[in-house]
């Protein structure tokens, strides 16, 4: 159904010019639906003045005032009634940016048997921490998660909500915004916050080439997804704060759509995310029978392999090694970057390391420009030598 906001009509008719069905007339000022109105939304998509609405979007479009919003919700994420990291993550953030703006960080966590990660995410900056524990929302399930959060956000009115890049965060954030009519900028690799409090979101774009800063300046909240392993998840504080249980229960909706059976998937024998020391080739070694080169240096290092985009799409290595935009983003103490030219889609995926090692025979390759040193000269003699001389 289509609501109707008869004092925001201009009487531009184009609303009625862009319906194929002839479901709405305008008379003067004042819009009317017709039998033949089938609910599609065309209508609402070209009304310049916002004077149509879903019907079920009415109450968002009624508190347009962005004053009336202020705090950041985190929606936290739980497998197995274990915290994903990246819920530690947003909420360190959230409170540096809650800091900036003299307001709140919340948290919202569903699922069952998790009332006790609520200290988790209060350590590392939570003011408020929602727990929504019940048998149905044991494993994940888009509508009761949906419909929970969405009666969440619309009671709190947070200016921001924040949710991991994960594949449930993927499927999630995206409902969420179109609930309330708002922006959502996915796969953020930044985030910071203006004074008016416009959140700046910073992401990959055309390809990987540029770093687009995106903002929603005229609706909130304003939603972003951030990919894991991007934000530092270390504690911010020791103090406390406010646990508060949700009442809720299960609709004959949610089970739309049932989990008949779950399989687990295989660990990867690669752990890049936990990696403390990451080895990485690129194109640059020439060939993929020299990954065994670097596979000798991370052994002696105890580090894990890494590859650029390009290794893996010419098929020397497997994509669980692949670091960048399209792969992993990790955090090492020590990236050694061998034969990887630099480019913004792989640098999105390392640039936030300790210290970055490269080595190139190319003095010009931008992966210098971010790395902390720098060694000019053919790979193919360099690690061995690296190799001799960590062995002595």
């Amino acid at each position: 159904m289509i609501h109707i906001f008869s004092e925001r009509c201009i009487g531009c008719k184009l609303c009625e010019r862009a319906c194929l069905f002839g479901g709405i007339t305008v008379s003067g000022k004042t819009p009317m639906l017709t039998d033949q109105c089938t609910g599609c939304g065309v209508c609402i998509t070209v009304c310049p003045k916002q004077a149509l609405a879903a019907a079920e979007h009415k109450e968002v479009l009624q508190h347009s005032n962005l004053d009336a919003y202020r705090g950041i919700l985190i929606i936290a994420e739980q497998r197995e009634g274990v915290l994903h990291t990246v819920s530690c993550e947003l909420t360190a953030a959230a409170r540096q940016l809650a800091d900036q703006r003299g307001t709140q960080v919340s948290a919202a966590l569903l699922g069952q048997g998790i009332s006790g990660l609520a200290e988790r995410l209060v350590a590392h900056g939570a003011d408020t921490v929602y727990i929504a524990d019940a048998p149905f929302l044991q494993r994940y399930r888009t509508l009761p998660y949906s419909r929970i959060l969405s009666s969440l956000i619309a009671e709190l009115r947070p200016e921001i909500v924040l949710c991991g890049a994960t594949t449930i965060g993927r499927d999630l954030a995206p409902r969420l915004a179109n609930h309330f009519r708002t922006g959502l900028t996915a796969d953020c690799t930044g985030l910071a916050i203006d004074r008016d409090g416009t959140l700046l979101q910073t992401r990959p774009a055309f390809g990987g080439n540029i770093m687009a800063t995106i903002t929603t300046p005229r609706h909130r909240p304003q939603m972003a997804t951030v990919r894991p392993g991007v934000l530092q998840p270390q504690p911010v504080r020791s103090g406390s704060g406010v646990i508060v249980p949700l009442t809720v229960t299960e609709e004959p909706s949610d089970d739309a759509v049932q989990i008949l059976k779950t399989m687990p998937k295989d660990k990867p024998a690669v752990s890049l995310e936990q990696a403390q020391v990451i080895v990485a080739g690129g194109r640059g070694l020439g060939d993929g029978k020299n990954f065994t080169l670097l596979q000798e240096l991370a052994q002696v290092l105890n580090a894990e392999i890494g590859a650029s985009r390009g290794a893996v799409d010419l098929g020397w290595i497997g994509h669980e090694h692949q670091v960048g935009q399209t792969g992993k983003t990790v955090r090492p103490k020590i990236y050694i970057a061998c034969g990887i030219s630099g480019a913004v889609q792989h640098l999105a995926g390392m640039q936030a390391s300790d210290i970055i090692i490269a080595i190139n025979n190319d003095p010009y390759a931008p992966i210098f420009q971010t790395a902390h040193f720098g060694l000019v000269g053919d790979v193919h003699v360099i690690v061995p030598e690296l190799i001799h001389q960590l062995r002595q």
